[in-house]
């Protein structure tokens, strides 16, 4: 009996390894794999007049700048402490998003009404309401105007 359950495990934890590999997601990087696909292309469409890339030594070339670019940009992005603590894991130093969904763009009421939900537990995520079940509402207008500001500070940041 004790043979016939490891052979059963083992044939379901192979079946989803063989299902996972044929999605994609974990051996290529899911959506953080596109990272510097995604910058490279932000870059390129805020320069248009340069010239693409011809050759693959060039195209690693710009690829190695943009992530340069992107990482020295994050580094002069300033947080508050509670931001980097509480929420910079999962969402970014920007907001841009790592594991947690992307918060750069958001307006900060939007971005107050989606904590009040998460605290309340009307929108479900175990993470979320932990982090925000001792927090008041004070606080939570905090990280939502912080948040709202993201945009604009990127924008200067730009300039």
């Amino acid at each position: 009996m004790k043979h016939i359950t490891v052979a059963l495990v083992t044939l379901v934890i192979i079946g989803a390894m063989i299902y996972t590999a044929s999605q994609g997601g974990a051996y290529h990087g899911g959506e953080a794999g596109n990272v510097i696909d995604d910058i490279q292309e932000q870059t390129a469409a805020a320069t248009p007049n340069v010239p693409a890339a011809t050759d693959d030594r060039e195209i690693e070339q710009e690829k190695l700048k943009a992530l340069r670019d992107k990482a020295g940009n994050v580094g002069k992005f300033n947080v508050s402490h509670n931001y980097k603590s509480k929420c910079a894991s999962c969402h970014g130093m920007n907001g841009e998003g790592i594991i947690g969904p992307k918060l750069f763009g958001l307006e900060a009421d939007a971005v107050y009404a989606k904590l009040l939900e998460y605290k309340s537990g009307r929108k479900e995520n175990l993470i979320m309401k932990g982090l925000l079940l001792k927090l008041d509402e004070t606080a939570l207008r905090e990280y939502a105007d912080e948040i709202g500001t993201f945009k604009e500070r990127a924008a200067a940041l730009q300039e």
